[in-house]
């Protein structure tokens, strides 16, 4: 298997740093009056901040050793498949987002608006580098990208 596609690491440690930035405003902006921020959306907030962050845990351990904070692979790293992986490839990321929809809830502004879908944007960009590299890395992820959505389950999938 070849290993040629990589990201410089300056790169891939500035797409953290980034979504990091993003989750922090998320968490930081001043709220707003898009909606009404009664009981309601503060539970319904809350709900998602919690579903995300476990979805994110779960992941998380799910990759074991692979984990890895950039989108760059690790070069020992075997591919995971199943778990959660068998319903959406980058869970992680789908877990960020869920969390960072209950802090758009809660916060209700246009500002939490654009920063989450800033957020979804850079997660995107991050998954499909993630997996320019994984196709070069694993001969069967393209069968399992085929079957499996990128960010929720069925949507996303790799056409072979």
């Amino acid at each position: 298997m070849s290993t040629t596609r990589t990201l410089h690491p300056a790169a891939a440690w500035s797409l953290v740093g980034a979504q990091f930035v993003l989750l922090m405003l998320l968490g930081f902006l001043p709220w707003g009056s898009l909606w009404q921020r009664g009981i309601d959306a503060l539970v319904v907030g809350l709900t998602l901040v919690a579903l995300g962050g476990i979805l994110a845990v779960v992941a998380g351990t799910g990759l074991g050793r692979a984990l890895t904070p950039t989108p760059v692979p690790r070069d020992s790293a075997e591919l995971t498949t199943t778990g959660i992986y068998g319903l959406v490839r980058h869970p992680l990321y789908s877990g960020l987002l869920v969390l960072g929809a209950g802090l758009v809830v809660i916060g209700a502004s246009w500002l939490h608006v654009l920063a989450w879908v800033a957020l979804l944007v850079l997660l995107a960009a991050k998954a499909r580098l993630e997996e320019w590299m994984l196709l070069e890395r694993h001969d069967e992820y393209a069968q399992y990208a085929a079957r499996v959505g990128r960010l929720v389950p069925g949507v996303g999938r790799i056409r072979p």
